[in-house]
């Protein structure tokens, strides 16, 4: 099979995604677009904490949407399973979900009852650059139990910080 004649990229001045020529000329470009992954954490990776987008030098993320399904039973002991990001330097959590919302299968959303997110849509702005996004208990409490797994299901943009 010939090599391809084209590279893949990000546009580090607009953010863009870029297919360019080898000899530099754009092909194509895009503006950064929404991405989605499904991970399947355990409960021990969960009251450990566990990253979920490591952190990209130059870049940040911005939380579109998110989905926590509690597998092989209901969520309990804890207080809440929280995505935590870094806003202004500080540790904020965009999604708080009470462990009564995480009952065995069920998909629970933003919208969904026992879900708190941070004020005037900040949970959807993108956070500081060069930082990571992660799954935990909430911070302090007490570890999840029961369920065996969370699964997330993650859409995100990442930004050109």
């Amino acid at each position: 099979m010939p090599a391809p004649n084209y590279v893949g990229g990000i546009n580090a001045t607009n953010g863009n995604y870029e297919l360019r020529a080898k000899t530099g000329e754009v092909i194509q470009s895009q503006a950064a677009t929404t991405q989605t992954i499904r991970t399947r954490f355990t409960i021990a990776e969960v009251n450990a904490g566990a990253t979920v987008l490591a952190a990209v030098p130059g870049f940040k993320y911005r939380i579109v949407d998110w989905t926590m399904i509690a597998i092989g039973g209901s969520a309990a002991t804890a207080t809440s399973v929280d995505l935590v990001a870094t806003a202004s330097a500080s540790t904020v959590r965009p999604a708080v979900v009470l462990v009564a919302a995480l009952t065995r299968s069920t998909a629970v959303k933003p919208n969904s009852s026992n879900v708190t997110l941070l004020a005037d849509g900040a949970s959807n702005t993108a956070f500081d650059a060069n930082t990571a996004i992660t799954i935990s208990k909430q911070s302090g409490g007490s570890n999840v139990a029961t369920a065996t797994h969370i699964d997330l299901i993650l859409s995100y943009v990442v930004e050109v910080a």
